[in-house]
């Protein structure tokens, strides 16, 4: 996908002034629930509908646990996040979080289902709350610190408290690894 004009600069600021508003530095791991009350955004377990749709619940949380990550509900202008609560804690920080990417990103809500009952998506917008959500969880700074470190990925997940996917995601979309070796090569050359 290619993201509009500066966007990445604009989701890097955004991430750094919402990790000051957090009282956390670009290297500390970010809580998605504590960034959800510092928004005013419920976020409801989908565990919490057990007792008024227990086939649901049941079939989203063991069947097809994949099927459904999170979804942003809306209650006139109010935003609820509603989270598989089921998933690791790596992945639903990264759930939330990407729910939380489209508030701060002021995305509109929209239909999640057209006429037919198919699935609508807009893969822009999608894309916009999973740069967003990466940059929050692990900026570029620490993608650089976990590229310099050399440590395991699953140490760097644990660290930060996401998934060993949004580590790899991370370390791929700001090209850390390649910039640290390129970085430790000039300075073998000088």
């Amino acid at each position: 996908m290619g993201y509009r004009r500066g966007f990445k600069s604009e989701a890097n600021s955004i991430a750094r002034e919402i990790r000051e508003e957090l009282g956390l530095t670009a290297l500390d791991p970010l809580d998605p629930f504590a960034l959800a009350k510092l928004l005013a955004v419920p976020v409801i377990g989908l565990s919490d509908f057990s007792a008024d749709a227990p086939f649901a619940v049941s079939h989203f949380q063991t069947v097809e646990a994949e099927v459904f990550s999170a979804v942003t509900v809306f209650d006139g202008a109010r935003r609820h996040i509603v989270h598989n609560d089921s998933h690791s804690p790596g992945r639903q920080a990264s759930n939330v979080t990407h729910e939380l990417g489209h508030a701060l990103l002021l995305h509109d809500p929209s239909p999640a289902l057209d006429d037919r009952g198919c699935r609508l998506w807009n893969q822009n917008i999608e894309d916009e709350a999973q740069w967003l959500s990466g940059a929050l969880l692990v900026t570029e700074d620490a993608a650089l610190s976990i590229a310099r470190g050399g440590g395991s990925v699953a140490d760097a997940a644990a660290r930060f408290r996401v998934s060993e996917q949004m580590i790899i995601y991370r370390l791929n979309m700001t090209g850390a690894k390649k910039r640290v070796a390129r970085s430790r090569h000039l300075r073998v050359v000088e």
